[in-house]
């Protein structure tokens, strides 16, 4: 019976063994492919996520600016293109230079 306790023992730290190597080979491979991917990331050359955010708000703001002028655009076009009104004589004093 001590024998087979024994074996047990040993089978049981052999296990133990292989199931740490298992573990470091696991996180070595899991390393190995975080640098692969890291330095094909790189390669690809993409932007950071701030870097994104910051043009993303910077776009907004101009996109703004601009529905803000395309008002302003379509409001002086109706200004000139509505009737003029015919000038009062007073108008016509002040607008004729004197001579």
């Amino acid at each position: 019976m001590q024998t087979s306790n024994r074996l047990l023992d040993d089978l049981a730290k052999v296990a133990s063994g292989a199931a740490s190597t298992i573990a470091g080979i696991k996180d070595e491979i899991n390393g190995l492919i975080r640098q692969q991917m890291e330095r094909l990331l790189g390669d690809l050359d993409l932007v950071s996520r701030e870097e994104f955010e910051a043009v993303k708000a910077t776009a907004a703001t101009a996109r703004a600016e601009q529905e803000k002028l395309e008002k302003r655009v379509v409001e002086l076009e109706a200004k000139l293109s509505a009737p003029k009104k015919p000038r009062t004589s007073r108008a016509r004093k002040a607008a004729k230079p004197e001579g």
